[in-house]
């Protein structure tokens, strides 16, 4: 085994470390990253004449390269992902669990050897910006250089993130390896309490690199629950209204349920004066400050986001964002070296597709992959707000919980109070998209988008959303939103994108005490006229309807709930179970249909 760059500490844990995980892998080389732009450089030719990386036509996306991925790997494998914590209990009713003993030896005997002939990336990284006093520092060892470009990308790393450990022995050891990329021999394995993240037999983003999902989100929820603060599937916005008040919002929404296009929302015409910045599209670390507000930080340094329905009427901010400097995963290529995708301008001719095979306009499959991805640096999105680097995060007005939704759910509720809003996000439901493998369309339970990240009990997790009332003077107002409400035909009575500024509106005014509501039994839902409609170009039949609540349907929901929170144990705070009942009663106190 070759040592191929000098590393760059004297930290015996890490050292130590990283020699044991050697001599199981038995890599050729070891190489360290030191993060610099020459090592980019570098790195991208190696992956190049290697065919990990495509260039992309330089005059019409300067800096930018395609991957095309294994088909047998192109999403998070949920089935395969586990908790290892000492009990079964621990890690809840919605993980998978591993006893600790069993996953070290099973993983242990896929990773030795397994990168016998490839060089072993040690990649330290931290997920926050260096001033803050909360980031997290891992170091993540693989052999696949397409990780550590999107890491580079995704995180700090290098010697930033060496700088900040020191001598400490306080790091996530992440161990990652593509192996044989045989879906036989694939797993995702979170032990908390180590600290320590095992991934073998996967190359694909959400689990690979494993300061996003892994690190930021199941390990951080676990390490959160203890030290009093939130780690969030969540994106971060920030709103000034014309007279320059700022807000800042946070929402929670599962894969493909328009979490990015709403970071990086344009307002439609009417609204000149408002200007929206992006914070964050995908992952939100809250905790109080003194003064008793919720602060939020997104601890990503780029976007890792879903390409198809992406375009310059969904999100103009991501398509400027993605015009250079950007991995694109499984999209489809034209002849003269750009990307296409599902959602963009037809194309002209004949495509490659995802695949590598010959596509044309009008083939059953796509040309995209249904989860494709681009991966961009932060500072590439000309909507970005300058409190995205605040290391102390910026202050909640709003939370809200939303989930793809044909019926059922209005286009905006308002919780009557903390305890109201932590049960609409614990029994939000969302159709199931092409971001996990297994069926696309079934309605699943996904408490705050959050069902495959909680690092514990869900039930405890709950519990958790529930003691943070107690820590806050001023918490924010918690809202349920549904973009996707259809009509009988199966038309979509909002139409969503930039128009979803004028919900957020009257969010925003409600905190501020502005703006009026209708009381419903399910929460507060606003009347057609609270609504800013100036310039709008839809049905105001269909926006009333879009808002309505359906006391059957709501009948039928609740049932849902009821089954829902029986499944998660006992567990599930009575809390939570009294306002199911006071939900029922209510609706019941309307009477028969």
């Amino acid at each position: 085994m070759v040592i191929a760059k000098e590393r760059a500490t004297a930290n015996r844990h890490l050292l130590d470390w990283v020699d044991e995980m050697a001599r199981l892998c038995t890599p050729d080389q070891v190489y360290w990253c030191d993060g610099s732009e020459e090592e980019r450089r570098r790195l991208t030719d190696e992956a190049v004449a290697a065919g990990v990386l495509i260039p992309l036509n330089d005059e019409k996306r300067p800096g930018s390269y395609y991957s095309r991925s294994n088909p047998n790997d192109v999403a998070r494998t949920e089935e395969l992902t586990f908790i290892c914590t000492p009990t079964k209990e621990g890690a809840g009713r919605t993980n998978n669990w591993m006893a600790p003993d069993e996953a070290y030896r099973r993983l242990g005997e896929i990773f030795r050897g397994a990168m016998k002939g490839r060089t072993m990336y040690v990649i330290p990284y931290l997920m926050g910006v260096p001033e803050s006093p909360f980031a997290m520092i891992g170091v993540e060892l693989t052999d696949s250089v397409y990780v550590v470009l999107n890491m580079r990308i995704m995180a700090r790393i290098g010697n930033v993130a060496l700088e900040r450990l020191g001598s400490s022995d306080r790091f996530n050891r992440g161990l990652h390896s593509v192996a044989d990329c045989d879906p036989a021999r694939r797993f995702i394995c979170h032990f908390p309490q180590d600290d320590t993240i095992w991934s073998v037999g996967s190359g694909y983003g959400g689990n690979a690199l494993l300061g996003k999902k892994c690190l930021s989100l199941r390990i951080a929820s676990y390490h959160a629950r203890g030290q009093g603060w939130l780690a969030e599937h969540m994106m971060l916005l920030e709103a000034e209204t014309p007279q320059g008040e700022k807000h800042y919002i946070a929402g929670a929404f599962p894969s493909a349920s328009g979490k990015t296009n709403l970071a990086m929302i344009v307002p439609p015409p009417a609204f000149k004066g408002w200007t929206m910045r992006t914070i964050g599209d995908d992952i939100a670390w809250m905790r109080v400050g003194a003064d008793g507000r919720l602060y939020a930080a997104n601890p990503e340094a780029g976007f890792f986001g879903v390409a198809p329905g992406t375009n310059y009427h969904t999100n103009p901010t991501a398509m400027k964002m993605v015009e250079h400097d950007t991995i694109f995963t499984n999209v489809a290529l034209t002849p003269d070296m750009d990307i296409w995708w599902e959602g963009m301008d037809p194309p002209e001719g004949e495509l490659v597709d995802w695949r590598g095979r010959p596509w044309t306009p009008g083939a059953k499959e796509p040309a995209a992959h249904p989860n494709s991805r681009f991966t961009a640096p932060m500072e590439n999105n000309p909507a970005l707000s300058r409190e995205a680097q605040d290391p102390n995060g910026v202050p909640i007005s709003a939370i809200l919980f939303g989930g793809r939704r044909s019926t059922t759910i209005p286009l905006v509720v308002e919780s009557f109070n903390w305890t109201h809003g932590v049960y609409l996000g614990a029994t939000a439901g969302a159709e199931t998209t092409a971001a996990i493998t297994g069926a696309v369309g079934r309605i699943r339970r996904d408490p705050m988008a959050m069902l495959a990240f909680i690092g514990y009990d869900a039930g405890d997790y709950f519990a958790h959303w529930l003691a943070m009332f107690g820590r806050m003077k001023r918490p924010p107002k918690i809202f349920l939103v549904n973009w996707f409400r259809k009509d009988g035909d199966g038309r979509y009575l909002w139409p969503g994108y930039g128009e979803n500024m004028r919900v957020l509106q009257w969010i925003i005014d409600r905190c501020e005490g502005r703006a009026s509501a209708m009381e419903t039994p399910i929460g507060l839902v606003p009347r057609i006229g609270d609504l800013d409609l100036r310039g709008f170009d839809g049905k105001t039949a269909n926006v009333e309807r879009a808002l309505r609540v359906d006391e059957d349907e709501w009948r039928r929901e609740l049932e849902e709930h009821r089954k829902w929170l029986d499944q998660l144990g006992d567990r599930v705070p009575e809390p939570l179970r009294l306002q199911h009942r006071l939900l029922a009663s209510s609706l019941e106190a309307l009477g028969p249909r």
